[in-house]
C-alpha cells in the first residue's frame, strides 16, 4: 500500500481483540519486516496498547507519528527510522 508521501510503503497490522503484550509484539513483527522509511499502522483495542506502543517506541527508537482514538479503540502510525 504506498503511503503518497514520497515512496513509503504503509505495513498494516491489525491488533484488534488481542491482548497486552499481543499488539506491540505484532508491531514489533511488522518493524522488523519494513524497510527503514517505511510506516506501520497499528489498529487495536487493548487499552493497555495506548501506553505500551508509545513506550516501545521510545525504547525501540522509532517514531510514533500519530495516535489517533478510534470507535473501537486506537490507530497508531509508526515510522521505522533505524
Amino acid at each position: 500500500m504506498d503511503a503518497g508521501e514520497g515512496q513509503r510503503t504503509v505495513h498494516a497490522v491489525d491488533a484488534t481483540g488481542l491482548s497486552c503484550p499481543l499488539p506491540v509484539i505484532e508491531l514489533s513483527k511488522a518493524v522488523e519486516r519494513a524497510s527503514v522509511g517505511d510506516l506501520i499502522e497499528l489498529t487495536a483495542t487493548d487499552p493497555a496498547a495506548r501506553i505500551d506502543v508509545a513506550v516501545w517506541c521510545r525504547m525501540q527508537r522509532q517514531v510514533l507519528h500519530e495516535v489517533t482514538e478510534q470507535p473501537r479503540g486506537w490507530r497508531f502510525l509508526v515510522e521505522r527510522v533505524r
